[in-house]
């Protein structure tokens, strides 16, 4: 089965208003650069959005936001954009803050069928707020519900036309467990080679997760705290 589509725009045209969706990568690392773009060309709003981090000013998700198309994120670490701080305090985002440990298996349960586990990760922080808590063999766990999506994006560096991908070094966080847990999982690779290419020892995701896949172009790949050493 051949899935290979042209570009971002020819696999969004069912992403709608309201949707939840899941964009792969590692702060600006490995991120969906084209599917963003294209979302953002879109319009699409009001969207629930599942990410390790919510981008930088002026790149990566923070585009989304800046354009007031996010309503939700779900996310681990957002340190390093101040548009989310101004709309947080504003009151016109919806935040979930999660434990990046949390944030990760609670994909992974996603994706593998698990709708709840229990971790110490957040006991007696806001984290546990309105969550239900037991006790295992003298330590308490609070209960964590999977999270799942209508679209997963992600980035890899390598994919065949089978939807087989290879991530290359921080990449690999989020983006494999991401694939996983979309109904309609659309992957942007930087180089697409033919079925069979690819040494199986060393695929991360099998196309069996991927729905759609393209060969992205222009690629940023931004560096968000550059640090040299001193002279």
């Amino acid at each position: 089965m051949n899935k290979v589509v042209h570009n971002a725009e020819e696999v969004i045209s069912d992403l709608v208003d309201g949707m939840t969706v899941m964009f792969g990568g590692f702060g600006l690392c490995g991120i969906p650069e084209n599917m963003i773009t294209a979302i953002l060309k879109k319009g699409t709003k009001n969207l629930t959005c599942i990410s390790n981090n919510a981008g930088v000013d002026g790149f990566g998700l923070g585009l989304l936001l800046e354009n007031k198309q996010i309503k939700k994120m779900i996310a681990s670490y957002v340190g390093e954009n101040a548009e989310f701080e101004r709309q947080l305090l504003a009151g016109e985002l919806e935040v979930e803050l999660l434990p990046q440990g949390t944030l990760a298996e609670r994909i992974r349960a996603g994706g593998a069928g698990i709708p709840a586990f229990f971790t110490p990760a957040g006991v007696g922080t806001e984290v546990a707020e309105g969550k239900e808590i037991r006790e295992f063999e003298g330590k308490m766990y609070l209960m964590e519900k999977w999270l799942r999506a209508d679209f997963s994006f992600v980035k890899a560096w390598k994919g065949d036309t089978m939807g087989n991908l290879i991530y290359k070094g921080t990449a690999r966080n989020f983006n494999p467990m991401m694939a996983t847990a979309g109904k309609i999982t659309i992957a942007e690779v930087e180089h697409l080679v033919p079925a069979g290419e690819l040494d199986p020892n060393l695929i991360h995701t099998q196309g069996v997760y991927v729905n759609y896949i393209f060969e992205g172009k222009n690629y940023e790949k931004r560096i968000e705290q550059r640090t040299i050493s001193k002279k």
